[in-house]
């Protein structure tokens, strides 16, 4: 496989010149999904993760009455479903679908676990990268819970985007979400949340244009 691996955590600290190799030892699998395709449905067990080549994944759940729920996204490099792929037989409370065209590809975890008949050098530190890989998922997770935690939908719409603008480094970042998406992802109406969205901007905390935010750095008196 000698198609380009955008910057990945699973393979960090691995040479690019090795991972063709790596690849071929693990047996991985590219597959494309057209934009709505699943590519991992809820309720079914999967041994394998997934490694976004391209396009972009949003992992949700729904509940009995079919309301969905955004969990997060996965864009080029990012890991999904190394949590379940790590649990044999455990089925998904999860799916994971294609927000747009997406390239990905899919790999057996316990491809990486086990040493091969080569011993390859890099099967160990494949392993430790699936524990860090795991670990900032939980991380994710949590911060989306403390994003909801708050009552009202300016409370949430307010911590989200801070957390945006400290990952992006300055108060001007590109949402990766839909408004409906983002309304998901915070567990609101999307109606209201976007109601409230011109309210903040006619209060002066906010500046959008379509996916484009600034967070004005003071309140208006």
């Amino acid at each position: 496989m000698e198609e380009k691996i955008p910057v990945c955590p699973l393979f960090r600290e691995i040479r690019p010149e090795e991972i063709p190799g790596l690849l071929r030892c693990l047996g991985a699998q590219r597959r494309e999904y057209a934009k709505g395709e699943t590519i991992l449905a809820e309720g079914k067990p999967t041994d394998q993760l997934g490694v976004v080549l391209s396009g972009m994944a949003v992992i949700q759940s729904s509940d009995a009455w079919g309301n969905n729920s955004l969990l997060g996204h996965a864009g080029p490099g990012a890991v999904f479903a190394e949590s379940y792929a790590c649990l044999p037989g455990e089925p998904l409370r999860i799916s994971v679908a294609a927000a747009e065209d997406t390239a990905v590809l899919l790999i057996r975890v316990g491809r990486i676990l086990t040493a091969c008949s080569h011993a390859c050098a890099f099967h160990t530190q494949l392993a430790r990268n699936l524990l860090t890989v795991c670990a900032a998922q939980n991380l994710r997770l949590s911060h989306r819970i403390l994003h909801t935690r708050a009552k009202s939908i300016r409370g949430r719409l307010m911590s989200y985007f801070s957390e945006c603008a400290r990952r992006s480094g300055t108060n001007r970042f590109q949402l990766p979400y839909t408004r409906q998406q983002l309304a998901d992802y915070l567990g609101v109406d999307r109606s209201a949340m976007c109601s409230e969205l011109s309210r903040m901007q006619q209060d002066g905390l906010i500046r959008y244009h379509k996916k484009d935010f600034c967070l004005l750095e003071t309140e208006p008196t």
